[in-house]
């Protein structure tokens, strides 16, 4: 069974439902008539839910579930002798799908305490029975059933995690397998469940990675070589436990994690992607691969493994991925000198000043005016970290050299993004303070933040990079810097004043005494401007 088309972040994928639990389709030719008839019977019995009619179906379910496990103590070795109360209890588990349509009733749901039993089921012998469970609390959790329902659907959440429903749904998904329909269509709904947990309740995210072995699950699924939809899907929920979680980005470091992301992507280094599915999928992986670079240890991971080597060739190859491969280099780069200096020995800058001058790959993606804007950010930011983390030396000279060369055909590239973005912070100071003269109030803080959204951090980075130009004291490149702010009616103070709004607005996110490094060293540019 294959996942239909992916899903967009705005909206939940749907699996393909010809196919459920081990009950066949219409299409199929040995379609027992009595057993759908009463499977269809069993999903229209309860057209209207309240309270009293909630209690009737839980008094019912767990009804059945008792005659279940009394038959199979009585039974075990002959399981035609509680074939009958399985199906009977599939009908009642297909019965409570109805409560998806009633999310305000989900705090009585809990009070009636039916959940243990519920999520208790995920352990069943027959794992038809555990796929149907997780069916079921996919449709329970789904965020269109949830939306507005916040603390009906905190109730629930708060109720199934109580009940160990993270430990028993990755439990339950380790034994299901790739070659049964039935069972691929569970492993996407195990995923979707644990999705919808997480929205509900973010701190999930970092619950199931310290109380399962998910994250293994999800490395060994973006690992097999053959694409498809639960791969896609797996890779989406990887970058999802990480986006927001040092604790994750750290836990899966230590996992190989960022070796195993790596080795995922160089897939992609001489190949595209052959549908829109497969390359969101690459995007995610990216993403993750992003993500796990954000703590230091996981930079030096990367170096380590070659992960420079890798995004330089990816880059070279001028495929898909050739963007993706420099947002990587950049996180990569950012405040970690052994990465910037191992770009400029496996000779990165030649491939990087190359985007640098315009020189990017066309396709159909980075046509779009959008995306070009953030490759050039991305290349901005990177070669500002190349200047923050090499600080002296032949290195040092090879980067500077660069600027140099062809007439200084680079100081005027990066001239023309300072005017560039200059004028769109112009346009939006303005803009700000027509707002401020409609009375429309907007604190200092929000001012910053609308500026830097519409240019003035990459506006920034270009003012530190001519900085470092400037106090590099090569007569050329300082004669070229004044030419061109003269041709453009400005002057050094324009440089400087940029310089200072940065140098009063560095945060002190890695400590105090970071926070003075970074101001003196932006202090220098200033005093020598």
């Amino acid at each position: 069974m294959d996942v239909a088309n992916s899903r967009n972040h705005s909206s939940k994928r749907k699996f393909d439902d010809t196919v459920s639990n081990g009950f066949p389709n219409n299409n199929n030719t040995n379609v027992d008539l009595s057993l759908l008839e009463a499977v269809e019977k069993s999903q229209t019995a309860v057209e209207a839910l309240d309270l009293r009619t909630l209690k009737k179906l839980v008094l019912s379910f767990e009804r059945r579930l008792k005659e279940n496990i009394e038959a199979r103590l009585k039974y075990p070795t002959q399981p035609d002798r509680f074939a009958d109360s399985e199906l009977e209890l599939h009908e009642e588990l297909q019965k409570l799908k109805i409560l998806a349509g009633t999310p305000e009733l989900y705090p009585d749901l809990v009070n009636l305490n039916v959940v243990p039993s519920v999520v208790d089921l995920l352990n069943h012998d027959n794992s038809d029975i555990a796929i149907d469970v997780v069916q079921l609390l996919q449709d329970l959790t789904d965020e269109d059933v949830l939306d507005e329902n916040d603390e009906p659907a905190r109730a629930l959440v708060e109720a199934l995690v109580e009940n160990s429903v993270l430990e028993l749904l990755v439990q339950n998904l380790h034994r299901l397998s790739d070659s049964d329909p039935d069972e691929v269509g569970a492993v996407y709904s195990t995923l979707a469940t644990i999705e919808n947990l997480i929205e509900v309740k973010p701190e999930v995210a970092e619950m199931v990675c310290e109380k399962t072995k998910l994250m293994k699950w999800l490395l060994g699924k973006i690992k097999v070589r053959e694409f498809d939809g639960n791969k896609q899907y797996a890779s989406e929920i990887l970058a999802i436990l990480l986006q927001s979680s040092t604790a994750n980005q750290k836990r899966l470091g230590q996992m190989n994690g960022v070796d195993v992301v790596l080795q995922a992507v160089a897939m992609y280094k001489s190949k595209d992607p052959k549908s829109s599915d497969e390359e969101e999928m690459v995007e995610n992986l990216f993403d993750c691969l992003c993500c796990l670079l954000m703590p230091l240890e996981n930079k030096e991971r990367f170096v380590k493994a070659e992960g420079v080597e890798l995004m330089i060739i990816i880059m070279k190859q001028k495929k898909l991925a050739y963007g993706s491969a420099i947002r990587a280099l950049d996180f990569a780069m950012t405040k970690y000198p052994p990465a910037c200096e191992r770009f400029v020995d496996v000779l990165g800058l030649k491939t990087v000043f190359a985007a640098f001058m315009g020189k990017i790959p066309i396709s159909k993606k980075n046509k779009k005016e959008r995306y070009q804007e953030e490759l050039e950010e991305r290349i901005v930011s990177l070669i500002a970290s190349l200047f923050g983390g090499i600080l002296r030396g032949s290195r040092r000279e090879r980067l500077l050299s660069k600027f140099v060369e062809n007439e200084c055909e680079k100081i005027d590239r990066l001239m023309e993004l300072y005017i560039r973005y200059s004028d769109r912070v112009k346009a939006e100071t303005e803009r700000l303070n027509e707002v401020e003269l409609d009375d429309l109030e907007m604190d200092e803080d929000e001012k910053y933040n609308r500026k830097l959204e519409s240019g003035l951090y990459t506006l920034q980075l270009i003012a530190v990079i001519l900085g470092h130009l400037w106090c590099s004291e090569h007569p050329h490149m300082r004669g070229r810097i004044e030419l061109l702010l003269k041709q453009n009616k400005l002057s050094k103070k324009h440089v400087k004043d940029i310089l200072q709004e940065y140098h009063d607005n560095i945060g002190d996110i890695d400590g105090p005494e970071e926070k003075e490094r970074a101001q003196t060293k932006i202090q220098k540019f200033i005093t020598a401007l």
